[in-house]
Parts: C-alpha cells; structure tokens; sequence
C-alpha cells in the first residue's frame, strides 16, 4: 500500500508516510506556498513548514489519531476493516474519506481512487434500520464504499439530507447530520441533548439545528453538522478539536488524566490571537454548561474552525447535554477555577475563571448569561421522553448561581 494522501478544501498538503507507529506528515512544498510558510490551516499543532520539526512529531500523530473515534465504534471499525485499533494510517486508509472538517484522506494505489463521492438514497425505515444497526455498524459505514470516521464514543451514524430526503454517504460525500439513537444505558440522553442545544441557541453559541425525529417508529437526536456547508468548498468547513491543539490523546480529554488541557489553556488559544469574540463565547459556553448541568464538556466537545484566510475561531457549541442527574462522580471535566465538584461551582468562580482568562466583563457576562438560561427554562417544555425532573433542575442551578450561592444547593 502507498502512502496516504491529505488534501484540504481540494488541495494536496501533504502526505502519511511509514506505518501506525512511526508515520509522519510530508508536508508538500506546493501547499506552503499556497497558505504561506508556518501557515495553521491544516491544524495549529502541525504548522505548514518544509522541514518538520522532529520534537513535534508526536504532536503531528496526535492530530491524525484523534480523527478517529473512541472505545467501542473504533473495535467495531477496526474489526470491520480487520485491522488492529491502534493502526492509525490502516484505518485511515479505509475511513479517512470523510472526517472532522475539510481533510480527505486516501490511498492513491487503492483501486478506483480518486473516488467519485456519491448518495444512496434512503427510505425511513433504511434509516430506521441503520439506527438498530449502529452497534455492528458505526457511523452508518457499509464497506467498502463507506468512508467516514468521527470522534466520540456515542452511538451514531452520519447521513446526506438533500431536497429528496435522507442519504447515505459513500466514497467520501460529506455528511451533513450526524443521528444518535436511544442509549440502552441512558434511555432520556437524546432528548436530554435536544433540550440542553436550544440553550445553547438561546445565548447565541450555536445557529445550527438539533431535533428529534421518528424513523419508521425509531427515535434518534438529529444534529446539523457546523463543518458542513453547501458554499464551503468541497461541502466542508476545517475544524479541529482541543485535544489536537493541545496534544492531547484519548481520556486525557479530561483535566485529571495528565493535566494537559484545562479552560485556562484552551482560552489562551484565542486570547494569544486577540480574538475577544471566541474567548466571550467560549466563557458563555462554561456558564451555560454549569448552569444546565453539562459535566462533559472536554476538551474533544471543544473545538475552533480554521478560515480560508488561516484565522481561527471558536466553533459553535455541541453536545451541550444536560446530565447531572446521571449517575456518575458529578464532576465537571475542566474545572472551573480549580474546582471540579460540579454541586460546589459558583457564580464567583466562574468569574474568577472568565478574569484569569483577561476577560474584565466576566461578571456582567455570566449574569447576562444565566439571565438568558432562565429564561428560557422558565417557558421551554423539554420533550416527554427527557429526565423527568430536568428543567426544574436547570431552573434551580441558574437560579443558585445568580443569587451567588453554589449550583448544587437544595
């Protein structure tokens, strides 16, 4: 097999060379000329350059690895492919297609590359019987023609809408609605998260769609892709997730496995670049996910979009889910000025956060924040199926933090 391909927005910038454990990015000279020398486009932890640097390389892996999901899609992928988990450039090869933002990676010696993305047009109950088949089939790939990979660990496929209805994508045409069925394990998180995005564009975080819609009698969260857009070139939008800008891997996501990324340092991404519009949004991000009860927002449910210009920006919310009723250690997954007790964070910390980040409006940004929070629980229904107790929650968290006591108080 050759070496893999990296194109963005239609363009070659580079190429994976050498196997899962010692590959590396050959950046091509053309690109750097393109997007200029030392240009982020491609990702702000792997520069454009003509000679890598070679302390970096772990960084440069990191960034490809993490295309890839997590826990049991990426066993379902991998056995599909016969290929071992860790084998990075093997699974790329055969799902690097249609990814996280704009990037398609191929093989060029596999027959018939490059290929010809195309639909296949679905009926409700495909659709119906790709969301009971998510467990044996991820992301909705049927091989050798599905192509696609995305981070997460939740059960999802990803689907075309066009005027004619509902698509599955193959051989690289990009998805433009990611679907989640019910969870066997946590039966109202679906509708939990359709709840807990309305929040999210209450505030202003989010513009894109997410609702939940019956396919011949099987429910499913459908959520409009924020990396897709039909006047994009090709379809798509560069993202790229904080676990990559961090070098982070896998569980480390999370602040207590190795430390390597916390609020402080993903704010610093957008206050070294003078983006005051990214550092308020993702601050409003923090406060809304406190006061809804959104304990996962790691650093792989972050993440900044790249310009065709090379600037970056905060990316709009998603998986903004709603889950302190769960069971679980109730801690928050960045801490919020040193404190990861969800129950225990307060209005005042999350100023002192917001403050730490240069923000000297944090105050005035998180009452205007919460004000919008309850206002909306006050008038908004969640859906019958959601946790029973769920917008009384949200009420009383927001209500906590803005008479200045802890979100958790009775």
């Amino acid at each position: 097999m050759a070496d893999l391909v990296v194109e963005l927005h239609g363009t070659r910038v580079g190429t994976l060379i050498g196997t899962w454990r010692t590959f590396d990015i050959r950046i091509d000279p053309a690109a750097v000329l393109k997007f200029g020398i030392d240009s982020l486009i491609l990702s702000v932890a792997i520069p454009l350059t003509a000679v890598p640097v070679t302390a970096r390389k772990a960084r440069r892996q990191n960034f490809f690895r993490e295309l890839l999901p997590e826990g049991r899609m990426l066993s379902r992928l991998a056995q599909e492919a016969g290929l071992e988990e860790h084998d990075v450039i093997g699974l790329l090869r055969n799902f690097g297609r249609d990814v996280a933002g704009a990037l398609q990676i191929w093989d060029p010696d596999v027959p018939g590359e490059p290929k010809r993305p195309a639909l296949e047009q679905l009926t409700m109950a495909g659709v119906a019987t790709m969301l009971e088949e998510v467990r044996q089939n991820p992301l909705g790939n049927k091989l050798p023609r599905g192509k696609t990979s995305l981070p997460g660990v939740q059960d999802k496929i990803v689907l075309a809408r066009t005027k004619d209805g509902w698509n599955r994508v193959v051989d690289g045409w990009p998805s433009t609605h990611i679907l989640k069925p019910e969870s066997r394990d946590h039966p109202t998180m679906i509708y939990d998260e359709e709840y807990g995005a309305r929040f999210a564009q209450a505030v202003g975080l989010t513009t894109f769609s997410t609702w939940i819609e019956e396919f011949d009698g099987v429910p499913a969260v459908v959520i409009e892709r924020y990396d897709r857009a039909p006047d994009a070139p090709e379809g798509r939008i560069h993202q790229e997730d904080f676990n990559q800008v961090l070098g982070a891997a896998g569980v480390q996501k999370y602040q207590k496995h190795g430390g390597r990324v916390s609020l402080e340092r993903v704010a610093l991404v957008f206050s070294s670049s003078g983006d005051r519009d990214s550092l308020e949004h993702l601050f409003r991000l923090v406060v809304v996910s406190v006061a809804v009860g959104n304990l996962d927002l790691h650093a792989k449910n972050i993440s900044l979009l790249h310009r065709l210009d090379g600037s970056i920006v905060l990316a709009p919310a998603y998986d903004v889910v709603p889950q302190a009723h769960e069971a679980s250690d109730q801690e928050v997954a960045l801490a919020v000025a040193g404190e990861y007790r969800h129950a225990a964070i307060t209005r005042d910390l999350l100023i002192t956060e917001g403050n730490a980040w240069g923000l000297s409006e944090a105050a005035d940004l998180a009452e205007d924040t919460l004000l919008s929070v309850l206002e909306l629980a006050r008038v908004a229904v969640p859906h019958e199926r959601a946790h029973p107790g769920l917008r009384d929650d949200i009420v009383r968290f927001t209500s906590n933090l803005l008479r200045g006591r802890a979100v958790g108080d009775s």
